[in-house]
């Protein structure tokens, strides 16, 4: 039995993705016998990263609160992977996108005083980020192909890519229902708002929709549908409990995830585990890697008109929903713990 810290980041009272992939591994180690904990570590709001870099480089985490040893670290996101420890595999969600992959996105909100500052900011990140994942870890995945890209085109930074398995949740499938349904963040990158104008094609008549999570765009969504004639048929459900969420993937006919430039998407995976198919996008990222088009869900252009083709392609034919969902359930079977565990382990 070893001792091991899953280290991450989290910005304060935000719950996201990242944390579900810490908290799954450490229970899979845990499950495999091993001792293992949580550690969660500073990430800074935006300007103050670097601080947040220090107070990660400066935590001890080579023993544990009662003085035994840790035999070695997995850690997942920035700036968790600049903890030091002999044996520090780094299973990376993602690096500070404001300054890679969004940087154009954000450099056009900026004055050009803005942009010089944050220019120097940006670089001296790169720099730090190209030591740590390169020096300061003993091996390094990424947790998709997207991820992978990534940090070859930011950095050339080379790692092996490792596909998070589905958390370890009693899911089911009971029938392939009359509804599609979405989950995650309502936020700007999630894209729901796609979702919700594909809905408002004529294409999309008659198909409901229901859309769980909370975030700072509920609002602009819950005015979209109401605005385009669409409450009687998509309904925003505010957080859902794990049971809820269950529930849903077992009983609706498919689910959508168009997300812009995901990293990974434990969305996919688990809808692929309760035997349902996955419509995305083509600019989708990690989703766009494990959806194969026409084999166990649907990718298509980002827009709305050919959104709505593909999810009404599945609720006129439910032979093609379970089709599609029977694929999806044997890649989700081929992403497991034990295997996962198998690769991250160095002890």
């Amino acid at each position: 039995m070893a001792r091991i810290a899953v280290v991450t980041s989290a910005p304060p009272l935000v719950e996201g993705g990242h944390l579900v992939i810490a908290r799954s591994l450490v229970g899979a180690l845990q499950e495999a016998g091993h001792e293992s904990g949580l550690v969660l570590t500073p990430q800074n709001r935006f300007g103050r990263q670097g601080a947040a870099y220090l107070a990660n480089w400066l935590t001890d985490i080579g023993m544990t609160g009662d003085g035994r040893t840790v035999d070695q670290v997995i850690s997942l996101r920035y700036p968790s992977y600049a903890v030091r420890h002999e044996k520090h595999v780094c299973w990376l969600n993602h690096r500070m996108r404001e300054y890679y992959d969004l940087w154009d996105e954000l450099r056009d909100t900026l004055s050009p005083r803005g942009r010089i500052k944050e220019g120097l900011r940006r670089r001296l990140i790169h720099a730090a980020d190209r030591y740590l994942l390169t020096r300061n870890v003993t091996r390094l995945f990424a947790q998709s192909g997207h991820i992978q890209t990534r940090l070859q085109r930011w950095g050339g930074i080379p790692a092996e890519v490792l596909y998070p398995p589905p958390p370890p949740r009693p899911y089911r499938h009971e029938r392939y229902g009359d509804y599609i349904f979405a989950v995650s963040r309502l936020t700007p990158l999630k894209r729901l708002s796609l979702l919700v104008e594909a809905l408002a094609r004529p294409e999309a008549a008659g198909i409901r929709c229901l859309i769980a999570g909370e975030g700072e765009q509920q609002a602009a969504l819950q005015h979209a549908i109401e605005t385009r004639g669409l409450s009687d048929r998509v309904h925003l459900l505010g957080r859902i409990d794990q049971e809820q969420l269950l529930e849903h993937l077992a009983r609706c006919r498919a689910v959508c995830f168009p997300p812009y430039h995901e990293d990974y998407g434990f969305v996919t995976v688990e809808a692929f585990a309760s035997r349902k198919a996955v419509v995305t996008c083509t600019d989708s990222g990690g989703p766009a890697e494990l959806v194969v088009d026409g084999l166990n869900g649907r990718v298509c252009a980002p827009t709305p008109e050919p959104l709505a083709l593909a999810l009404r392609a599945l609720m006129d034919s439910p032979a093609e929903a379970r089709r599609l969902g029977e694929a999806g359930y044997t890649l989700a079977e081929s992403l497991t713990w034990e295997k996962t565990l198998g690769r991250l382990l160095l002890v």
